[in-house]
C-alpha cells in the first residue's frame, strides 16, 4: 500500500484524533516485525493507552502475542482495536489518493466501544427433537446421540429404524412447533395404531402382514391395510397394536429442533434461535450436526431493541393504527397487544398470548416484543416513524458518532464528496474483502474508491432516515448501502421506501437526485457489478458540514438534520410532497362541513399532534409531530380525517413546529347560565337525533341545552321531572 505516515499523521491531529504511533510505519508488522507490536503491549505510564491495529486478516495473531507477551495489559484492562485499511483504502486504484479515508478510518476505530445493554439469555440442556423420515433421522441420532437427548419424531411410514432403542421414537403429524432455543414446545397428532413406546421390534408384523402395509418405521400403511388383524394377533404379547386407538395429541418440550422434512415448520426468514431446517441437503445436515453438537449450555446475546410505548402509534382505545413494525419483522418477534393499549406505561418485552409479569413489567398493550425471537436486525426501528422502537446496540447516539467522526475526518484530512457505504460487518464485510483482493491482481477491477467509506454495522437494516439525513447534513454526499443476500425481502421493501422518502426531501431542497441507493452483492459472481456502482458519480451536497451530534430521539434528529439542510438548500419550498410508504412526516386534513368537534381523534392521538383548546371548540395540529399512524382517521366517527404525506416548511420550517387551527365552530352557550360548552352544531345535531325519544322530553329535553353543572342543579331543584334519560 502506498501509505504516507507523515500525511496520515498531519490528517489525524486535523481531525482531533490520536495520532500516536505513526513516527514509525510498519508494513509487515504481522509477522516480521511483531517485535514492535510486542513492544506497543508491555508499555507502561502515559504511553499505555488503547492499541490500534490497522490489520484485521491477522487478528488472532495479535490477539495471541499480546496473550504470551510478558507485561502486556489483558484486553480487559486494554482493549485493542482492529481496522482494516487494505482491502477499503490500500488495496485500490485510488490508493495514493486515499489518506483521508485511511485518516477517518483510524479515527473512526479509535471511538470507544458502544455502551453496554442488558442481555437475553438462552439455557439448553441439549434436548434435541429430530423431524424427518425413519433412515434420516436415525442417521442424524447416530451423530448427536452421545452429545444430545436426542428424540426422533416420524411423521409418515417409510425406511427403518434401528432394532435397538437407543433414543425415544414418537409417530404423529407435527401440529404445532413454537419456541426458540431452551424453549421449544411441539405438539403432535397420533392416528397410527402401532404404539412406538410398546413396540418390541420384534418384526412380527412385518412377517404377518399379507398386504406389506408395515415396514421397518414400525407403521401401518392405512391406505394399502386391509384390515385382515393378523398383526394384531401376532403382537399380542406386547399389544403394540390397537386399530381402536383414538387419535391423540401429545406435546413435550425440547431445547433443539433438526427438521429434516422438505417444508420447514417455520416459514419466516429467520427462524428462531435452536432450529435448524436442513431438508435433504447433507451438507447442510452436517454443518447442522456441528452446531447443535455446540448448542448446550447457557448463551446470552445483547437485547438490541428498546421500547417506548408512551409514544407508540400502533394502537389507541383498541384501535389500530402505524403496524410498520410488524409488517417488517421477519422473525415474528414483534406482535400487536392493541387491547390493552394505554393502561400502564413502560418498556414491554412479552411474547404473544404470554400474560404476566415479563422482566418486572406487566404486557400494556401496544406492541409485544419478545426479544429471544429478535435477530436484532433492527427494521423495526427504522420503519418506525415515532422513534418508540430504537436501536439499542449501538445506539442511535453511538452510530451517529461514529459516522459524523468519519466524516469530520475525512474533511479535516482534505478528502471530498465522500460517500457512506453502510454494510453489515459479516457478509457485507466480505464482499468488501473480495473486492479489495480482486483489485490489487486483477487491473480491470477498480476496488473501493477513495471517497467512499465502508461503516459496517450489525444488520443493514438497523441505520434508516434519521441517521443518513444527518449523515447528508453533516456533508456525507451520499448514502449507498450494500445488500449481500442475508436481508429478508422485507427489509429490502422497507429501506427502499425510507430512501425514496429521504431522497423526496433532498430533491424537494433542490439539491437533485442520486443521494441513495442500494448496491446488491450477494456473492463474488456480483464484484463486477459492485465494483461500477461504487464509481458513480457524486451528488450535490451541503456547502457546510453541520456540527450537531445525533439525538437519542429519532425525531429530534430528523429535525436537526431537516433544519440545516434547509438552511442550506439551493432552492426553497414551502411544502414538499412525500411518497405515502414509509412517510413520516405529513399534514392532518380535516373536512369542515362534516366535522363535529367532538375530538376524539385528539384524545387517541399517541404524539400530541392534535390539540383542543380549553377557552373555544377548535381543533388544532402541531404538524412537526404527526407521524402518520392514522389512528385519527380510524377514530373519527364522522370520517372527516383524511392524511397527506408531505414535509411542510414554510416559514423556515417554523411553522410545522406551531399549534395550527384546523378547525373550528360557534359554541353552544347554556340557557340557563350563558357559559360556553360544546359547539352548535354538535348540541343542534344532538337535539334532532334524541327529539323523538320519549326519555327526552319536556324538562329532559331542555336539559340538553344546559351545561353540566346546571344539569345538576336542575336535577336537584325538580327531582318530580327525572326521566330515565337525565340518569
Amino acid at each position: 500500500m502506498p501509505l504516507d505516515a507523515a500525511a496520515l499523521k498531519t490528517a489525524l491531529q486535523a481531525a482531533g484524533a490520536r495520532p500516536d504511533g505513526l513516527e514509525h510505519l510498519h508494513t509487515l508488522l504481522c509477522r516480521r516485525e511483531a517485535g514492535a507490536f510486542q513492544r506497543a503491549a508491555k508499555a507502561t505510564g502515559d504511553a499505555a493507552e488503547e492499541l490500534l491495529v490497522a490489520c484485521t486478516q491477522e487478528r488472532r495473531l495479535f490477539l495471541e502475542l499480546n496473550r504470551e507477551t510478558e507485561g502486556a495489559a489483558p484486553l480487559e484492562v486494554r482493549p485493542i482495536h482492529f481496522v482494516n485499511i487494505r482491502e477499503t483504502a490500500g488495496w485500490s486504484r485510488d490508493a495514493k489518493a486515499a489518506t483521508p479515508k485511511i485518516a477517518a478510518l483510524l479515527a473512526a476505530a479509535q471511538l470507544p466501544a458502544a455502551q453496554p445493554v442488558p442481555n437475553v439469555s438462552y439455557r439448553s440442556a441439549g434436548r434435541c427433537l429430530v423431524i424427518g423420515s425413519a433412515d434420516a433421522a436415525e442417521q442424524a441420532a447416530a451423530l448427536l446421540s452421545d452429545k444430545l437427548d436426542v428424540n426422533l419424531l416420524l411423521e409418515r411410514p417409510g425406511g427403518a429404524l434401528a432394532q435397538a432403542h437407543d433414543w425415544a421414537v414418537h409417530a404423529g403429524r407435527l401440529t404445532r412447533l413454537a419456541g426458540w432455543l431452551g424453549a421449544f414446545e411441539a405438539e403432535w397428532e397420533s392416528s397410527n395404531p402401532i404404539d412406538l413406546d410398546l413396540c418390541t421390534r420384534c418384526n412380527a408384523c412385518i412377517e404377518a402382514c399379507p398386504e406389506g402395509a408395515i415396514d421397518f418405521s414400525y407403521q401401518i400403511d392405512l391406505d394399502a391395510c386391509r384390515h385382515h388383524r393378523e398383526c394384531v394377533r401376532v403382537c399380542d404379547a406386547a399389544g403394540a397394536i390397537d386399530f381402536a386407538r383414538d387419535a391423540r395429541t401429545d406435546s413435550d418440550t425440547f431445547d433443539l429442533v433438526l427438521d429434516l422434512r422438505r417444508e420447514p415448520a417455520f416459514t419466516m426468514h429467520q427462524p428462531p434461535q435452536g432450529y435448524w431446517h436442513v431438508g435433504s441437503d447433507m451438507q447442510a445436515l452436517h454443518k447442522a450436526v456441528r452446531e447443535l453438537r455446540d448448542a448446550v449450555g447457557e448463551f446470552e446475546k445483547p437485547k438490541f431493541i428498546t421500547y417506548d410505548q408512551k409514544i407508540c402509534a400502533h394502537s389507541r382505545n383498541e384501535r389500530i393504527g402505524c403496524t410498520a413494525c410488524i409488517d417488517v419483522c421477519s422473525t415474528r418477534a414483534l406482535a400487536s397487544d392493541a387491547s390493552l393499549k394505554g393502561k400502564l406505561q413502560g418498556k414491554v418485552y412479552g411474547g404473544p398470548g404470554r400474560a404476566g409479569v415479563v422482566g418486572g413489567l406487566k404486557p400494556t398493550g401496544g406492541i409485544a416484543i419478545e426479544p429471544h425471537l429478535c435477530a436484532g436486525c433492527g427494521a423495526c426501528s427504522t420503519v418506525c416513524p415515532s422513534g418508540a422502537i430504537a436501536y439499542a446496540y449501538p445506539s442511535t447516539v453511538d452510530q451517529g458518532q461514529r459516522q459524523r467522526t468519519l466524516l469530520r475526518a475525512y474533511a479535516a484530512a482534505g478528502g471530498r464528496d465522500p460517500v457512506l457505504l453502510i454494510h453489515s460487518e459479516a457478509a457485507g464485510g466480505q464482499r468488501i474483502d473480495e473486492l479489495g483482493r480482486a483489485a490489487r491482481t486483477d487491473r480491470a477491477v477498480h476496488g473501493v474508491p477513495a471517497r467512499v467509506l465502508p461503516l459496517p454495522v450489525w444488520h443493514t437494516a438497523s441505520v434508516g432516515i434519521d441517521l443518513w439525513l444527518a449523515a447528508i447534513a453533516q456533508g456525507a454526499n451520499q448514502v449507498w448501502v450494500l445488500l449481500a443476500g442475508e436481508e429478508a425481502p422485507e427489509y429490502r421493501q422497507a429501506l427502499g421506501e425510507q430512501m425514496a422518502v429521504a431522497q423526496a426531501v433532498l430533491a424537494g431542497l433542490g439539491y437533485g437526485e442520486r443521494h441513495f441507493k442500494l448496491i446488491e452483492a450477494r456473492d463474488a459472481r456480483d464484484l463486477a457489478a459492485l465494483d461500477a456502482a461504487l464509481r458513480e458519480a457524486p451528488a450535490t451536497g451541503v456547502a457546510r458540514a453541520a456540527t450537531f451530534a445525533t439525538q437519542a430521539g429519532k425525531r429530534a434528529t430528523l429535525d436537526l438534520a431537516i433544519d440545516h439542510l434547509l438552511a442550506q438548500a439551493p432552492r426553497r419550498s414551502d411544502e414538499i410532497a412525500l411518497p405515502r410508504a414509509g412517510a413520516p412526516f405529513g399534514a392532518v386534513q380535516v373536512d369542515s362541513t362534516a366535522c363535529t368537534l367532538c375530538l376524539a381523534c385528539v384524545g387517541t392521538c399517541p404524539e400530541g399532534a392534535l390539540l383542543d383548546n380549553p377557552d373555544q371548540p377548535q381543533l388544532r395540529f402541531i404538524e412537526s409531530l404527526c407521524v402518520q399512524c392514522g389512528l385519527c382517521a380510524g377514530t373519527c366517527p364522522e370520517r372527516a380525517i383524511t392524511l397527506q404525506p408531505r414535509l411542510w416548511l414554510a416559514d423556515d420550517g417554523k411553522a410545522r413546529k406551531r399549534p395550527r387551527v384546523l378547525h373550528e365552530a360557534e359554541p353552544f352557550h347554556c340557557v340557563r347560565c350563558g357559559k360556553p360548552f360544546g359547539t352548535l352544531r354538535a348540541i343542534e345535531t344532538m337535539i334532532g337525533k334524541l327529539a323523538g325519544h320519549a326519555a327526552f322530553q319536556g324538562a329532559a329535553a331542555e336539559r340538553l341545552r344546559m351545561c353540566g353543572d346546571c344539569r345538576v342543579v336542575d336535577l336537584l331543584t325538580n327531582p318530580n321531572e327525572v326521566r330515565i334519560g337525565d340518569l
